[in-house]
C-alpha cells in the first residue's frame, strides 16, 4: 500500500482506495499509536489519513488551545489538504469525542463514524480519586501507565504496559497532554449531536471498565438512531494492540457498508 504525508500536516496516509477515512487517536497514544492495524487494512478500497493532534506526535512542539473546536477544526484542514469533500471518521477515545465534534460542526462532510472504546459527547464524571489520578498522569509515568492497565482490566503483561507508557510520554507535550484531559472529560455537547442519523458502529472492549458496554447503551445508543454496538472479547481500552486483526476487520466490515 503506498503510503506519503501531506506538505502542511505531516498527516501520513495509507492507501490509495476511493473511501477516505480520517484515523484519529487518543489522549494515551499518537498517530503512531495505529501502527498493528496498518499492516491488516486493504488500501484498494480506502484511503486512510492519521493526523496528530497538537501537542502529539509530529506535531509534539506545535502551539495550539487542546481543545475540542480546535481539534476537529484541524481535522477538516487536513481533510481539505487531501481534498477531501466527506469522509468517514474512525476515532479511538479521547479521538472519539473530536470525531463527534467533526459532526457537530461539519454534519455534511460526514459519511461515517466508527468508535472505538470511545468518549462520549456528554464528557466523563470522574470520582475523587479518579481524577487525582488521570490530572497527576500529565507529569508522573507511573499514573499513565496505572490509567492503561486500570482501563485493560489489570490483565496484560508489564512489558507492553512500559512500552505503551514511554510511548504516550515521548510523544505527547506535557501541556498539552493536561489541556486535552479537561477538553474530554470536562465537555458536554451531546445535544449537539442527539438524532443525527449517520451511520455509527461503536466498538467497546470486554474488559474496559470504564468506556465499555454499559456506557455505550447510556450514551451513543441513546443518541445515534443508526448506533450499533460490537464488543470485542477478550480486549480492554486498546484494541488496535490487544486485537489488531479483528479490529481491522470490524472497522472495514462496518466501512464498507456505507
Amino acid at each position: 500500500m503506498p503510503d506519503g504525508k501531506t506538505n502542511s500536516t505531516a498527516t501520513r496516509t495509507i492507501g490509495r482506495g476511493p473511501h477516505p477515512v480520517m484515523v484519529l487517536h487518543g489522549w494515551l497514544g499518537s498517530s503512531g499509536a495505529w501502527e498493528s492495524v496498518i499492516p491488516h487494512l486493504d488500501g484498494d478500497q480506502f484511503r486512510y489519513a492519521f493526523p496528530d493532534f497538537r501537542g502529539y506526535g509530529a506535531r509534539r512542539s506545535e502551539p495550539g488551545e487542546h481543545t475540542l473546536a480546535e481539534a476537529a477544526a484541524d481535522v477538516l484542514t487536513v481533510a481539505d489538504s487531501l481534498g477531501w469533500d466527506r469522509f468517514s471518521i474512525v476515532g479511538h477515545s479521547m479521538g472519539g469525542t473530536v470525531m463527534q465534534r467533526v459532526l457537530a460542526d461539519a454534519p455534511d462532510r460526514v459519511r461515517a463514524l466508527l468508535g472505538i472504546s470511545p468518549v462520549p459527547a456528554g464528557g466523563v464524571a470522574f470520582d475523587d480519586e479518579t481524577r487525582t489520578v488521570f490530572s497527576g498522569a500529565a507529569d508522573d509515568p507511573d499514573l499513565r501507565r496505572a490509567i492503561i492497565d486500570l482501563t485493560t482490566g489489570n490483565r496484560l503483561t508489564g512489558t507492553w504496559l512500559d512500552a505503551m507508557t514511554r510511548h504516550s510520554v515521548e510523544n505527547s507535550d506535557r501541556r498539552a497532554f493536561a489541556d486535552y484531559l479537561l477538553a474530554w472529560a470536562g465537555t458536554d455537547f451531546h445535544r449537539e449531536i442527539e438524532g443525527n442519523p449517520v451511520p455509527i458502529k461503536i466498538i467497546a472492549g470486554e474488559h474496559d471498565p470504564a468506556l465499555g458496554a454499559a456506557t455505550i447503551h447510556a450514551t451513543f445508543e441513546q443518541w445515534y438512531p443508526a448506533c450499533d454496538l460490537e464488543v470485542l472479547a477478550g480486549v480492554g481500552h486498546y484494541a488496535m494492540d490487544e486485537a489488531p486483526v479483528a479490529l481491522a476487520t470490524a472497522m472495514e466490515t462496518f466501512l464498507r457498508a456505507h
